[in-house]
């Protein structure tokens, strides 16, 4: 896909991507064990659809969002699209569902004949015939040997049915292990100026030639600035937020401290404090890109100048001063360094 937003290199993929992917999480509607509540798949459409004219040239979705609902969105969304305006596909496996309890949560699987059996049902759903990047969403926890999981998509990634292979929410220890096995091309951890815990994996990945794209850097809406505490009763009962630790009592008033703290950098640069927030995660060693979801095309353009948008070391260092001063969120504040180019994903 074209696109004049800056791009970066996923590692050793030879896929660069936009600094900002459509994440379409949300677009697998209600109903099931980790949704945003209901949602209008028009809506959804018309959301991707203005993320990809507006440059975003790559979207991450997931078998288990809506149970397959949002591979079909995503597939609705790029009807009639010509070859060179279709963005890459990012897509997860390892989590199987259960179709008589929706609200169950699904189980981590990472047998190979299941993977495989994921993986041809994901290529119907976004009616392509190779996924650019395929991921395990999570360790498996079925009896599978990481090695066996990790052999089997390195064998998919052989055959051409993908074109990259990726780890989701593993270890520096996992990575290790798989690297072993082959190269890791990419990780998707989740970071934000609230959820830092990965700073050792973005470490690792900077070291490896590891392509590393974020989830949730706007930790779930918390850091945009449109998020109050008065929003959480009106929450759908069957959106996951209702159960997060981060919504409830003294870490949501912290977290909500930490997202005014990032309006006066927002107003010097005359974005939004959702793009300032992303911006932070992407300016962190080892980022390659960052993960953004929208419901509605409106919202796209409160995180899209993140893709442009470059954080001073000021600016940097005033979140990260105001991540210690409202304790909000847990990881490390800053890294040991800045902006060096090596670490740059």
């Amino acid at each position: 896909m074209r696109t004049t937003l800056p791009t970066r290199p996923l590692g050793k993929t030879g896929m660069d991507i936009t600094r900002v992917g459509f994440g379409a999480w949300a677009a697998g509607g209600g109903g099931w064990a980790f949704s945003w509540g209901p949602q209008d798949d028009d809506e959804s459409i018309a959301a991707i659809r203005h993320a990809i004219e507006s440059g975003v040239n790559w979207l991450d979705t997931a078998a288990v969002y809506g149970l397959g609902h949002s591979e079909e969105v995503v597939a609705r969304a790029l009807q009639g699209l010509a070859e060179q305006d279709r963005p890459f596909i990012f897509t997860k496996c390892g989590l199987v569902w259960d179709d008589d309890d929706p609200y169950k949560p699904a189980r981590r699987v990472g047998n190979p004949s299941s993977l495989r059996a994921e993986l041809e049902a994901s290529l119907r759903r976004l009616q392509v015939e190779r996924i650019d990047l395929y991921q395990v969403h999570w360790p498996a926890e079925d009896g599978t040997r990481l090695e066996d999981y990790w052999g089997a998509l390195l064998e998919m990634k052989r055959e051409g049915k993908i074109r990259a292979a990726g780890l989701c929410n593993h270890s520096t220890a996992q990575l290790t292990v798989a690297e072993g096995v082959g190269h890791v091309d990419t990780l998707q951890p989740p970071f934000s100026a609230i959820k830092r815990g990965a700073a050792p994996e973005l470490e690792w990945c900077a070291q490896h030639s590891t392509g590393a794209i974020v989830y949730s850097p706007m930790q779930a809406g918390l850091l945009t600035g449109a998020f109050s505490a008065e929003r959480v009763p009106q929450l759908a009962k069957d959106d996951w937020r209702t159960r997060d630790p981060e919504f409830q009592g003294e870490r949501l008033q912290r977290n909500l401290a930490l997202a005014r703290s990032l309006k006066p950098v927002a107003d010097r640069y005359g974005t939004t404090q959702a793009a300032v927030a992303v911006a932070w995660a992407l300016a962190w060693p080892g980022v390659t890109g960052a993960i953004v979801g929208a419901r509605r095309a409106q919202q796209v353009d409160g995180w899209l100048p993140a893709a442009t948008l470059e954080l001073a070391e000021a600016d940097l260092e005033e979140v990260s001063a105001a991540i210690e001063v409202t304790g909000a969120g847990f990881g490390p504040a800053r890294p040991s360094y800045w902006l060096t180019t090596a670490h740059r994903g």
